[in-house]
């Protein structure tokens, strides 16, 4: 078994996906992925360590079931938590449900959601509990609204130092992990 330290980044992008093309690279979801890993190019104690880095890379007309869904699946066991973009561009994928389903009901893992649509951590909420447009977004994705019971999820809106501390975060990580909860931070 290896050892488990990585963050797997998960975001829509238009199927079928290939990192080299310049469509992976129009998709936003896809760019706020590009952000954190600048962010870490730039400042090295930032703690993202990418998953995707840690295995070849994924082209165009591979085989979804012999290839593509095997090699998500890898990345996905050596992490120790997701790092999910949910925004108003995602889209119930393919691959998106197979990474949150294999990801939270099969290996357990935290979830930090990254809402990069707010603006900072109050405009996520409502009174005690979330506003109704993020609750939507969670609609969108089926898989992860039904299974986000299972593991503890951190909601958060996308900025450096904030997400910097959620991936520091002892409770969003896999070994580590507390309780079943959708947290926010204050």
């Amino acid at each position: 078994m290896s050892y488990a330290n990585g963050n797997y980044s998960a975001f829509y992008v238009s199927e079928p996906f290939s990192e080299s093309s310049l469509n992976a690279y129009a998709t936003p979801d896809f760019n706020y992925y590009g952000l954190i890993k600048a962010w870490k190019a730039k400042d090295s104690t930032f703690p993202f360590i990418d998953s995707h880095s840690k295995t070849y890379s994924v082209r165009d007309g591979s085989d979804w079931e012999n290839t593509l869904k095997p090699r998500l699946r890898e990345r996905l066991r050596n992490s120790k938590n997701i790092v999910l973009f949910l925004s108003e561009n995602t889209k119930n994928s393919k691959a998106l449900r197979e990474e949150i389903d294999y990801g939270i009901n099969e290996l357990g893992l935290p979830v930090i959601i990254v809402y990069p649509d707010y603006a900072d951590k109050a405009s996520l909420r409502s009174g005690d509990g979330f506003k109704q447009s993020v609750i939507d977004l969670w609609d969108s994705l089926p898989i992860l609204r039904d299974s986000m019971h299972k593991v503890p999820t951190l909601h958060i809106p996308m900025l450096k130092d904030i997400l910097k501390d959620a991936l520091s975060d002892k409770d969003l990580m896999i070994n580590s992990k507390s309780n079943p909860i959708k947290f926010y931070y204050n």
